[in-house]
């Protein structure tokens, strides 16, 4: 786009800067493309799942489980070479289990300083025993926690 159209002087989408928190960034390669030359879906859902995990950990002090996905929501495609900032934030916090969203905002190569939010996703993870059952998270760690306004 020429650096003089209306559309370079429009104001860049933010990124969050309240309660949620960047927990992860990367850059899709190559090897991470679909057939269409953007990056594969489940690519990106895997990344969701390690961000996702972050601040759960924190609080479960402990083994944890991804035991499901609320909602995923793909809205724009993610090309290579994007840089992809992972922010999340904990919007429940039961017995055993945590809820998560995260949002994925996209830095285009061909366009730095310019952000389009590419996906959401709503996850819950479980405290697990050595056997894989679930157990309670720590009082002293829900106590910590406080629910977004």
């Amino acid at each position: 786009m020429p650096p003089n159209s209306s559309a370079a002087n429009a104001p860049l989408p933010a990124l969050p800067s309240d309660h949620r928190e960047l927990v992860l960034k990367v850059i899709p390669m190559p090897a991470d493309c679909n057939a269409n030359g953007d990056i594969f879906g489940g690519w990106v859902m895997a990344q969701v799942d390690l961000a996702g995990a972050v601040l759960p950990a924190r609080y479960v002090r402990g083994r944890m489980a991804t035991v499901a996905v609320n909602q995923f929501v793909f809205k724009q495609p993610v090309r290579v070479g994007d840089i992809l900032s992972f922010y999340s934030h904990v919007t429940r916090i039961g017995r055993t289990s945590i809820t998560v969203m995260v949002e994925v905002f996209a830095e285009r190569f061909s366009a730095q300083g310019q952000y389009v939010k590419v996906t959401e996703a709503s996850l819950t993870y479980v405290a697990i025993d050595r056997e894989g059952r679930p157990r309670p998270i720590p009082d002293e760690a829900r106590a910590e926690w406080k629910a977004p306004d």
